[in-house]
C-alpha cells in the first residue's frame, strides 16, 4: 500500500490540494500526517479527501483531539503512538524528540516526524526515521514524502517538481 506522507500543511489548501492531486494520478489515496495540518477546515478537506489517514497532533493545532473522532477515517495517536501497517511497526510523532517516546513504547522500524520542516530520510541501527518536511512551504520548498509499506520504498518530493 502506498502513503503520501504530510506534514507541517499549516492550511497551505493550495499545496495540499496539488499533492492530492498527483497522489490520485498515482493511485494513492492514504495518508500519514505528523502533525501541523492546523484548523478545522483543513483536518475536515484530510478526511475528505483520504481514504485512511494516520494523525498525531502538532505543536499549532487549533482544532480540538475531540474533532478528530468524527472521521472514521482518521487513525488518531495522539501526541505520539506506533501503529501496525502492512505488518510494520511505524511509528508517528510531530517533534523529532518524541521519537524516544515512540520507540518507548514498541520498537518500530519506521518513524515519520516533522516540526522542523526540513525533509529528511535517515537509517540507523535497522531503524528509518524520515520527515518529509513542510507541505505549507513554511521557511523551506513545500514537499512531501511517498512510502510504499509493501516493499519499503520512501522518495523524498519538492512540490514545484512534480
Amino acid at each position: 500500500m502506498k502513503f503520501l506522507i504530510i506534514s507541517d500543511i499549516h492550511d497551505n489548501l493550495v499545496n495540499l490540494e496539488k499533492c492530492l492531486n498527483w497522489g490520485r494520478g498515482q493511485a494513492i489515496d492514504n495518508a500519514i500526517c505528523p502533525g501541523d495540518v492546523v484548523n478545522s477546515q483543513t483536518l475536515a478537506y484530510l478526511a475528505k479527501n483520504f481514504k485512511t489517514i494516520y494523525l498525531v497532533r502538532g505543536n499549532l493545532e487549533i482544532y480540538e483531539a475531540n474533532e478528530v473522532k468524527r472521521y472514521n477515517n482518521i487513525k488518531y495517536l495522539g501526541r505520539f503512538g506506533v501503529t501496525e501497517i502492512d505488518g510494520k511497526s511505524v511509528g508517528l510523532c510531530h517533534e523529532p524528540w518524541y521519537i524516544k517516546n515512540v520507540l518507548a513504547i514498541k520498537p518500530c522500524q519506521i518513524v515519520f516526524y516533522g516540526h522542523t520542516h526540513d525533509p529528511w530520510i535517515e537509517e540507523k541501527d535497522g531503524l528509518i526515521t524520515a520527515n518529509p518536511g513542510t507541505l505549507g512551504g513554511v521557511f523551506t520548498k513545500a514537499s512531501f514524502a511517498v512510502w510504499d509499506s509493501a516493499s519499503g520504498e520512501l522518495e523524498l518530493k519538492i512540490l514545484e517538481l512534480i
